[in-house]
């Protein structure tokens, strides 16, 4: 007889799910991972109550086991995604008849407060066919897979498997690039001060990859970056870009100038178990304070529901290091998730600013970001200031930090030591109005 569960609070949290894949991975050649996604059931929350959804979770989760059986391993990894492991060697045809049993077994519909539900389902599954290949990044194909089912509108299961990366002549030529730049110190970082909008002194910077090509000069390394997420380089580079980051920052410090830098983080380095250990490591050899370190993520990753995102973030917070989100309102932001997310910035898309004057619709949202920031107790930052019209109106809203082309670009590490030494750029904006008063 099947045990039933009698509360969601007794299935393993996406944390304890993770370390439970972790050990089969160490254990076991083969296994698959199927993420179960509940379609549909932000309806049961609108129509009730939390209470109402809790409760058909709990009836899908029970009948999952009785479908695969009680000994199935089954974690919640977020709200309304679950995670089922099925130990052995499982062929992408005995996989597929697994969705399948699913699907038909929840044909019959779930009761809550009266009333029927039909819970359907989007499911990616990954399967490990090498021992070499980590529980994080058969994670992340499953992840992967989900949202490619996602995004199908006839086909509500993908399936991934180990080995379906292949090697173009493109991407040897890209790699063969990015290896010779890291080789020989192709690689630079450049710095957009970060100002404070009233007093106009730099109180931090963005850091910027560029690469000094030895044939075309400097470039915006687009390809290299390209070619890093795509062969598995992203985390190599991703190390070379935060350790010189804190260089700089270490450097800064012997002169002085105490500001934090901000990196940009790829997804792919989110899902590199060793990213919270690397930065420890870092912070202490270069002996700076970990509030000076800013991470920034995109949008969507900021927001992502995956369990690994979500822990690795929590670790880094509990070093110390700040976490932002970068390019706000540029995606299709999940306010659910957003209102839960703990950051220390938001950075307004520049395309809201740059068209701050003319667009109304702009301001307004400009004006619901910095509300949103104010609840949240954390700095909000406008990226993308070209003139000076866009500083006033951002002043008048509250906006107190920013970025853009009127303070300055992305310079050199020795340039933006200048700027620093400086200190403001109140005799640049002076010129700029008395030039634009004619």
């Amino acid at each position: 007889m099947i045990k039933k569960h009698q509360s969601l609070s007794t299935l393993s949290n996406r944390y304890h799910f993770i370390d439970i894949i972790e050990g089969i991975a160490d254990s076991n050649s083969y296994f698959s991972l199927m993420l179960v996604d509940v379609m549909r059931f932000s309806d049961v929350s609108s129509a009730f109550d939390h209470k109402a959804g809790d409760e058909i979770l709990l009836q899908i989760v029970n009948r999952i086991h009785v479908i695969f059986g009680q000994d199935l391993i089954l974690g919640r990894v977020s709200g309304d995604i679950f995670g089922l492991v099925f130990e052995g060697h499982q062929s992408e045809s005995v996989m597929r008849t697994k969705f399948q049993r699913l699907i038909e077994h929840f044909k019959t519909p779930l009761y809550t407060n009266g009333t029927a539900f039909i819970a359907d389902f989007n499911v990616g599954i990954a399967s490990r066919t090498h021992k070499n290949v980590t529980a994080t990044k058969l994670i992340s194909l499953a992840e992967a897979a989900l949202k490619q089912a996602k995004n199908n509108k006839h086909q509500n299961c993908s399936f991934v498997n180990d080995n379906e990366n292949s090697v173009t002549g493109r991407g040897l030529a890209l790699k063969a690039d990015l290896t010779r730049a890291m080789n020989n110190d192709e690689l630079e970082l450049y710095f957009q001060p970060k100002v404070n909008l009233l007093t106009t002194k730099i109180i931090g910077a963005e850091c910027l990859l560029r690469w000094n090509h030895p044939l075309d000069g400097i470039l915006f390394p687009g390809s290299l970056i390209e070619a890093a997420e795509s062969y598995n380089m992203m985390n190599e580079l991703g190390h070379w870009t935060i350790s010189s980051a804190l260089n700089r920052v270490e450097q800064l410090n012997s002169l002085g100038i105490n500001i934090s830098i901000s990196i940009n983080l790829s997804p792919s380095q989110l899902y590199d178990v060793g990213l919270p250990k690397l930065l420890s490591d870092l912070i202490q050899r270069h002996k700076i304070q970990a509030n000076m370190l800013e991470l920034e993520l995109t949008e969507d990753v900021a927001l992502s529901n995956s369990l690994m995102v979500k822990r690795q973030l929590d670790e880094i917070r509990l070093m110390g290091v700040n976490v932002s989100m970068d390019d706000f309102g540029k995606g299709y932001s999940n306010l659910s998730f957003l209102r839960d997310l703990h950051l220390s910035a938001i950075k307004i898309d520049k395309t809201f600013v740059m068209e701050l004057e003319e667009n109304p619709v702009n301001k307004a949202i400009v004006e619901a970001t910095k509300l949103i920031c104010d609840a949240k107790n954390c700095e909000v930052v406008a990226e993308g200031i070209e003139t000076v019209q866009q500083l006033n109106i951002l002043k008048e809203l509250g906006i107190y930090s920013g970025q853009g082309f009127l303070f300055s670009p992305a310079v050199n590490f020795d340039a933006f030591i200048r700027l620093c030494e400086i200190g403001n750029f109140e005799q640049l904006l002076a010129d700029k109005v008395r030039i634009a008063a004619g």
